[in-house]
């Protein structure tokens, strides 16, 4: 196994957990952009958004989402966060284990930089 979340979701690495369920993990991200900062991944290996099966995730797709919008609640974002998925080389994707960045409790600017 050699994807870093894979790693996490296993145990074999450490993470800062806030979250986790039979489908999911959430977690505060290593190097945090924002005060708020952590990821929602899903238990099951899916390497891009592009992995994603409609028929067969769209409920963990969902869970994923209103996971992160329950914690961002929970940690004090209510006038407003930012959630990214990047997807492969040329959308940010460097980790090929989908996961959702949730950032917040500072002003965000688009485009970002």
């Amino acid at each position: 196994m050699d994807c870093l979340f894979c790693k996490i979701v296993a145990g074999d690495i450490p993470a800062r957990k806030l979250y986790e369920d039979d489908d999911v993990i959430a977690f505060h991200d290593i190097a945090p952009q924002a005060p708020v900062h952590f990821l929602v991944i899903p238990k099951k290996h899916i390497p891009t958004l592009h992995d994603l099966s409609e028929e067969d995730d769209k409920p963990l797709a969902g869970h994923i989402l209103f996971t992160a919008q329950r914690l961002a609640e929970q940690l004090g974002c209510e006038d407003g966060f930012r959630v990214v998925m990047n997807c492969n080389d040329l959308g940010g994707q460097t980790v090929y284990h989908i996961h959702m960045h949730v950032l917040g409790q500072r002003q965000l600017h688009w485009p970002p930089g």
